[in-house]
């Protein structure tokens, strides 16, 4: 599904449509706290954030696209403020009970917000958002201290999923973390968001350690 970015005659950067989405969206994490997605309606959308429905359609399709939309927004913060970090801070050792605080953080976003992702990122969720989720985490892996640094690698701050070269390592630490963040969400979360990080980091250090010693792609 494609994002719609109608918003009657304002532009997209307007103050009012920004406010006007993020109520939208704030409206829809708050009723996925209290029942499934597949059971919210754009009538209780619109109640809850005290708009009209004519408001609700001038930004989006439907139910799900704002959905996408939701957590999309609520990734890109994610990603921004927890994966892409210094490297010297992102390969700390940490404590026994926490070796990464950081990573400790992109578990705990998702259990925060369970409902909105296992309905999005489960089997019947949207492509779209795993797509978008797995790009940017990519980008932020590769760009963090997640990974080696190489010539190519640019500054945290600035992971663009479309800016990066082809990076298997980080391909690969996306599409584990994702995997792995799904997996507990459609269990109901059996173990704490530091558990998820005691069992994963070790993981992540092995991808890591591999990656400093993998051939490099031939110039095409």
């Amino acid at each position: 599904m494609t994002t719609t970015n109608n918003s009657g005659n304002a532009p997209p950067g307007d103050r009012r449509v920004r406010r006007t989405r993020a109520a939208l969206q704030r409206a829809l994490i708050d009723l996925v706290e209290e029942r499934d997605l597949s059971q919210i309606s754009v009538a209780d959308v619109v109640e809850r954030a005290e708009v009209n429905r004519s408001t609700f359609y001038a930004h989006y399709q439907d139910v799900h696209e704002l959905a996408e939309a939701a957590c999309t927004s609520m990734i890109d913060d994610l990603i921004g403020v927890v994966l892409a970090l210094d490297p010297a801070r992102a390969n700390s050792p940490g404590s026994p009970e926490d070796p990464d605080p950081a990573l400790t953080a992109f578990f705990a976003h998702f259990a925060e917000h369970a409902g909105l992702y296992r309905g999005l990122l489960g089997p019947t969720g949207s492509a779209r958002v795993i797509e978008h989720v797995r790009l940017r985490t990519a980008a932020a892996a590769h760009s963090s201290g997640q990974l080696p640094a190489t010539d190519e690698t640019p500054a945290p701050d600035s992971a663009d999923p479309s800016g990066i070269p082809h990076d298997v390592p980080a391909a690969f630490v996306a599409g584990a973390l994702i995997g792995v963040a799904t997996d507990w969400l459609q269990r109901g979360c059996p173990r704490t968001p530091a558990e998820m990080t005691v069992l994963t980091k070790p993981l992540l250090r092995n991808v890591a350690a591999g990656a400093g010693t993998a051939p490099k792609p031939k110039p095409t």
